[in-house]
């Protein structure tokens, strides 16, 4: 799928996605607040239309090989690809919103920021909390693993790793392997793929100047998928829930900062013993 040339972007380009970011960050949270029993998914996507609208940012989902909507948001047995429309929010939903805008640079150039998160509404059973919060856990070891590793493989293996300590402490998830990671810049999809299980291939050196969507996918039961006729939907085949978590991260001399977390991803790295690296001025 990837085969050209990896984007590696200067300080002052890692800081206009780290404006793209914060937009996507500032908009995935008014989504979030608003996720409750009684609102529909084409509700929540007006609200993050209107937010980038405020900000003057362009959403980068909305018309991408024809994708409809602002944001994508995938209920229970959607894994990923969801769109937004009259399905109505109910207690205990697993709810996963996938959004991301672009913001303009210089020489007519777009500058990308992609995240997504996944939340549990009024959980009413502790499986689904634990899927959401293995996923989200898997996140953050691989951009822990990428602030310390030299090669792209790192990823997979970090978030492997979490699911089998998840299951050795008695939650069991699987990894959902169609749909993966990405490089992100001028574009929102860009080479190299980012794997989230592991492989032989150790994957390309990582280098300061890249910047990664991160983006597991687990489900509560089995793997295997499709996609449903609206022809962007996926579900999994065995009806079991489904969670996301996403952040774009930069690699930048001695670490990394995480582009669509506002505070650069300091909470999550924390528990890692890692700062991220300031990107200022």
């Amino acid at each position: 799928m990837f085969r050209e040339r990896i984007q590696l972007k200067t300080l002052d380009e890692i800081r206009l996605m780290r404006s793209a970011g914060h937009i996507v960050a500032g908009m995935l949270a008014e989504v979030r607040a608003a996720i409750a029993p009684g609102v529909t998914t084409a509700e929540l996507d007006a609200i993050a239309d209107a937010y980038l609208v405020s900000r003057g940012a362009l959403s980068n989902f909305k018309g991408y090989h024809g994708y409809p909507a602002t944001v994508c948001i995938s209920v229970n047995e959607e894994i990923v690809h969801g769109i937004p429309g009259e399905r109505v929010i109910g207690v205990g939903d697993v709810v996963s919103v996938d959004g991301g805008c672009s913001v303009a640079g210089t020489g007519g150039k777009r500058w990308h920021g992609d995240s997504a998160f996944t939340v549990v509404v009024d959980p009413a059973a502790d499986d689904d909390a634990a899927l959401s919060t293995v996923t989200e856990d898997g996140l953050w070891a691989a951009i822990a693993a990428v602030a310390r590793g030299q090669r792209l493989g790192v990823v997979g293996d970090a978030i492997e790793q979490v699911v089998a300590e998840a299951a050795a402490n008695g939650t069991t998830v699987a990894i959902v392997q169609e749909y993966v990671g990405h490089g992100i810049g001028t574009e929102m999809h860009q080479p190299p793929e980012v794997l989230n299980y592991s492989t032989r291939e150790r994957g390309v050196r990582l280098k300061p100047g890249m910047v990664l969507a991160i983006e597991p996918m687990l489900t509560g039961g089995g793997a295997g998928n499709r996609t449903l006729e609206d022809r962007w939907t996926v579900v999994t085949r065995d009806g079991s829930r489904a969670a996301h978590w996403e952040h774009s991260v930069a690699i930048l001399p001695g670490g990394v900062n995480v582009l669509t977390a506002l505070d650069g991803g300091a909470a999550g790295l924390e528990r890692f013993g890692l700062t991220p690296v300031p990107l200022e001025p």
